[in-house]
């Protein structure tokens, strides 16, 4: 089917769904559309796999040209300007995360006659420095000791081991999710090499606080190959790195599987650092009645985190954010059950839809949704949100990949890079001022299946470079032509 303005905006492309809200064109007018000019440009970034792109008008929602438009494909990491819209809708602007410890009796003498629970409240900011002042909180309540256990409660959010499968086991964007989660669920691994040999070390690294974590550790292997080893034995966890594969010295961050038993170490740390003995932590499966709260720790309003998650696209913050609105829409907060309840949403927000979400980061590969749906929910839902105001400027680059500039071209977007995948979404102001909505999606999901996933696979670079000029010149195009 010839893809016209009308027939995207009406229907005649996917079927069910409603207009962005555009007056009639005539026939000849959709006609005067130049779509070879686009072609010529994909064919020329010669990607292979599948392209689908769409532009409208942000103003009255007028589909300016689109390639593939109704095509449902992988978003990426752009997968979290949806959650975005939807956690700001459900949440509100005015939400902020709480951390609390709670106790179970009354403080006298210095001393909680009962237990003391650290109870995650889905913080995806939580950091080292956070605990140390809710150590400090607990010490200037008088407590520094107490007569029963410490326990540390994540059950705010549905524990899952990781995000995606299909990453390598090392790498620290993809950790386990729990309602308790310190320093986005990451250990700052360390290295360096002596006369004895190396020194290895795993802190849980923040701005000011950088204490041991005990309940990680690392050790040197006799092998080339893989670089790195995972298992877990006595509630603890235990890596192993190739002897070959360290330099000199450096550092990297892990991905931490066990989040409550790492912030509950690392808290019993800070406090006895502040002058509060505390018993090894404990993991507790449910909040006992009548606990009183003694300190607590927000955090930043939600607008503050979704701009940090947009500009570093922080997956663990998109999950526990998604998780979080889906449980305060009373739907199954897992991650898979929660995605589909953000699938829900976005298709009644927008009257219907093929798009399909699995996890609310996007870094998994299983997740759909077409150009069209994306730019309607830019279009329609973005300006109330006010999600321009939280996506990052995005720099255009030349035919050689070199980063340039187009006076009074501004784009504001979000981007999604995955093994043979790359997409980008958001809004353009053209020189003449004229605004843009657009979503660009590129991937070769058949390639990518077949690639290992130890490691960035041969040609993904090349590939994925290719794709972004394809975006620059493509949104290059469209400002000339529609501005």
């Amino acid at each position: 089917m010839k893809l016209t303005r009308r027939s995207i905006l009406c229907g005649g492309a996917v079927a069910g769904m409603t207009a962005l809200a555009a007056p009639r064109l005539a026939r000849a007018e959709a006609q005067a559309l130049r779509p070879l000019s686009g072609a010529e440009l994909v064919a020329a970034a010669q990607l292979g796999g599948e392209v689908g792109y769409l532009v409208a008008d942000a103003r009255t929602g007028l589909v300016l040209e689109a390639m593939n438009a109704d095509r449902a494909m992988a978003p990426a990491s752009t997968a979290k300007t949806i959650t975005t819209l939807y956690a700001l809708e459900t949440l509100g602007s005015s939400y902020r995360f709480v951390t609390r410890l709670l106790a179970t009796g009354p403080v006298s003498g210095g001393v909680l006659r009962g237990d003391l629970i650290l109870a995650g409240g889905g913080d995806p900011t939580l950091d080292t420095d956070g605990l140390a002042d809710l150590a400090a909180q607990l010490v200037r309540a008088g407590v520094r000791g107490l007569t029963g256990r410490f326990y540390t409660w994540g059950g705010a959010l549905p524990y899952a081991a990781e995000i995606a499968a299909d990453q390598p086991v090392h790498v620290g964007y993809n950790p386990s999710i729990s309602g308790l989660i310190l320093n986005y669920n990451r250990v700052h691994f360390r290295w360096k090499r002596g006369q004895g040999g190396y020194a290895l070390g795993m802190e849980a690294w923040s701005e000011k606080y950088q204490p041991t974590a005990y309940t990680i550790d690392a050790a040197l292997a006799n092998r080339s190959t893989p670089l790195f080893g995972y298992r877990q034995t006595g509630g603890k966890e235990h890596w192993t790195v190739a002897s070959g594969g360290l330099n000199k010295a450096g550092s990297l961050w892990l991905p931490v599987r066990l989040p409550d038993a790492y912030a509950g170490d690392v808290f019993q740390t800070l406090a006895r650092a502040q002058g509060c003995a505390l018993p090894a932590p404990e993991p507790l499966r449910g909040l006992p009645a009548g606990a009183q709260m003694i300190a607590a720790r927000q955090s930043s309003e939600l607008p503050v985190i979704l701009r940090s998650m947009l500009k570093y696209s922080t997956n663990i913050t998109a999950e526990a954010v998604g998780m979080t609105a889906s449980a305060a829409r009373g739907a199954n907060a897992a991650r898979g059950a929660s995605g589909a309840a953000m699938s829900a949403w976005l298709a009644a927000k927008l009257g219907g839809g093929k798009a399909r979400f699995v996890d609310h980061s996007g870094l998994g590969a299983e997740d759909r949704i077409s150009a069209l749906e994306m730019v309607r929910a830019v279009t329609l839902l973005g300006p109330k949100a006010g999600l321009r105001g939280l996506m990052k400027p995005f720099g255009l680059r030349d035919s050689a990949g070199r980063t340039v500039e187009v006076p009074g071209l501004r784009v504001d977007a979000k981007t999604g890079t995955l093994n043979f995948v790359s997409t980008l979404t958001g809004f353009i102001t053209a020189p003449d001022g004229t605004e843009l909505t657009f979503a660009i999606f590129t991937g070769d999901l058949a390639r990518r299946a077949r690639s290992q996933s130890s490691g960035e696979p041969e040609g993904s670079r090349t590939w994925v470079r290719r794709s972004k000029v394809l975006q620059s010149q493509l949104i290059t195009r469209w400002a000339a032509l529609y501005g």
